[in-house]
């Protein structure tokens, strides 16, 4: 069952489940392209192949909001955007302890090793660095959790899981960057809550939102 956040001509934008790919690979686990192609498909009852333009990724832990285009040309617009950083991305998520500021700009270097799937903050004259760049703002404190808003400035794999753990403040049950302190089975509470892009015909500016789900540990911050 998809959840439609919004859909017109050009776009469908949708909340994504967690644990579900963005785009089919080698495991052939469902994922969110080719359920959108099927939920267009039946809604409208298409002939032959549906287009659904994947305009930008969620790793499979994370959920909330996401973006697709419906045309090939709407789907050109939208990636223009997303190369020139026009559209913003935020993310909520808990974090292990409290960060020293409230707000803040983290700034790292970042490598993925692309054997182990790893990234790791680096020194800048590292051959493979990519500079990354984030804002937060620490919206609650709860137990010795922190409910924290991120403002994405750079979108580098791993980048708000890496940089946050690399401070000593994991995600709440992120079993790669914080085993130490996640136990095995936990979901990783990092939501993509809302998204602005710029309409890719009419241009106007629009904002999409999706809370993160009513469940623990997000429930600590109701």
């Amino acid at each position: 069952m998809v959840k439609v956040i919004y859909e017109d001509n050009h776009l469908l934008v949708v909340e994504k489940p967690v644990n579900m790919l963005s785009q089919g690979d080698d495991t052939n686990d469902k994922d969110m392209v080719n359920l959108l192609k099927q939920y267009v498909k039946e809604k409208y009852n298409k002939p032959g192949n549906v287009f659904i333009g994947l305009v930008h990724r969620l790793d499979r832990p994370v959920g909330g909001v996401m973006v697709f285009a419906k045309t090939s040309k709407a789907a050109s617009r939208l990636s223009e955007q997303v190369r020139s950083k026009s559209i913003k991305k935020t993310y909520k998520t808990v974090i292990h302890g409290t960060m020293n500021k409230e707000k803040d700009t983290l700034k790292d270097y970042l490598y993925k090793n692309k054997k182990t799937n790893m990234v790791s903050v680096v020194k800048k004259d590292h051959k493979e660095a990519k500079d990354a760049e984030l804002s937060y703002s620490t919206l609650g404190k709860k137990n010795e959790f922190s409910l924290v808003e991120v403002d994405l400035k750079t979108g580098r794999s791993h980048q708000i899981r890496v940089q946050f753990a690399s401070r000593k403040h994991p995600l709440f049950g992120d079993q790669r960057y914080g085993q130490n302190l996640n136990k095995v089975g936990q979901q990783i509470s990092l939501w993509s809550y809302k998204i602005e892009i710029n309409h890719p015909t009419t241009k106007e500016k629009m904002e999409f939102i999706c809370e993160p789900p009513k469940e623990y540990p997000w429930d600590l911050f109701i």
